[in-house]
C-alpha cells in the first residue's frame, strides 16, 4: 500500500476530458515528477488531489484513507496536502509573518507565540528571516516564492505538490526556488510536483511520471525515463526538451 495512492482518476469540464484514468502510487519520502507538455493534465490532477477540483471517477487514498469524494473534509485534508501555485498568493495586506503564521493559527490552533517561532525558524532556513516584516509587494518573485513555500511546510502537510512553482519567475530567481525544494527534499517531505524544469527532475525525483493527454503514459526512475524511455511520445517529448537545451 503505497502512501499516497491516485487509481482511476477521471476529470472532465463538460465534454472535454481532462483526465482520463489517472493511476498514480507514491511512497512516503518520495519526490515525484510529473512532466508532460502543457495541457496534458498535471495541473489539473494536483488540484484534485488538494481537493480544489472534484473528480467525476476515481478514488484518492493518503496513508490507506480515502480522502476524495463525499463527505470529505476539505479542512483537514489541505492541512495534510499542501499546495503551491506558480502565482505565489500571498496575501498583500499582510507581512511576510502574517502570512506564515495564518493557517497554523487559524486552522491547527497553534498559539500566536508558537506559530511566529516556527514560523521564524522556517523563514531563517530560506534567507528571509530579515523580510518577516516585510510585504509581499517589497519582496522579489524568488522571495515571494520562498515564502509561499515557507506558508505550505508551516502547516506541517503530510505531502506538499508544487504546481511550475518556477515558471513566473525570472530565470536567475529558478535556483533560489529549487534549492528549497531540493532541501525538503532531503529532510524526507514527500512531494508530488509539476514541473520544466528537466535538469531539477532528473537529480531530484525518485520518480519521474510522464503525462500525455490526460494519462500516466510512463513513469519509473529518472535514468530509465531520461535514459531509456519505453514509449515513443516520451521519446519525442524528451527530443524536443533537448532540441530546446532544456535538458
Amino acid at each position: 500500500m503505497a502512501f499516497l495512492e491516485l487509481n482511476g482518476l477521471r476529470k472532465s469540464y463538460g465534454d472535454h476530458e481532462v483526465l482520463r484514468g489517472i493511476d498514480l502510487h507514491i511512497e512516503q519520502h518520495q519526490v515525484v515528477c510529473l512532466i508532460g507538455a502543457s495541457g496534458c493534465g498535471k495541473s489539473t490532477l494536483l488540484r484534485t488531489i488538494n481537493g480544489l477540483e472534484e473528480i467525476q471517477e476515481g478514488e484518492i487514498r493518503l496513508d490507506d484513507e480515502c480522502v476524495s469524494g463525499e463527505g470529505v473534509d476539505l479542512d483537514r485534508l489541505r492541512t495534510r496536502i499542501g499546495i503551491v501555485f506558480q502565482s505565489f498568493n500571498l496575501f498583500p495586506h499582510m507581512t511576510v509573518l502574517d502570512n506564515v503564521t495564518l493557517g497554523p493559527r487559524r486552522v491547527l490552533g497553534v498559539s500566536a507565540r508558537e506559530a511566529e517561532e516556527f514560523a521564524r525558524k522556517l523563514l531563517a532556513r530560506v534567507g528571509l528571516e530579515a523580510k518577516a516584516d516585510s510585504y509581499p509587494d517589497q519582496l522579489s518573485g524568488g522571495q515571494q516564492q520562498r515564502v509561499a513555500i515557507v506558508r505550505a511546510v508551516a502547516m506541517n502537510t503530510d505531502v506538499l505538490l508544487l504546481d511550475e512553482i518556477t515558471s513566473a519567475l525570472d530565470p536567475e530567481l529558478v535556483a533560489e526556488v529549487l534549492n528549497i525544494v531540493k532541501d525538503l527534499a532531503a529532510d524526507g517531505l514527500t512531494i508530488l510536483m509539476a514541473t520544466h524544469e528537466m535538469n531539477f527532475a532528473r537529480d531530484v525525483a525518485d520518480s519521474i511520471a510522464f503525462l500525455h493527454e490526460g494519462r500516466v503514459l510512463e513513469q519509473g526512475p529518472p535514468e530509465q525515463i531520461f535514459g531509456a524511455p519505453r514509449a515513443e511520445r516520451t521519446r519525442e517529448f524528451l527530443s524536443q526538451i533537448i532540441a530546446a537545451g532544456r535538458l
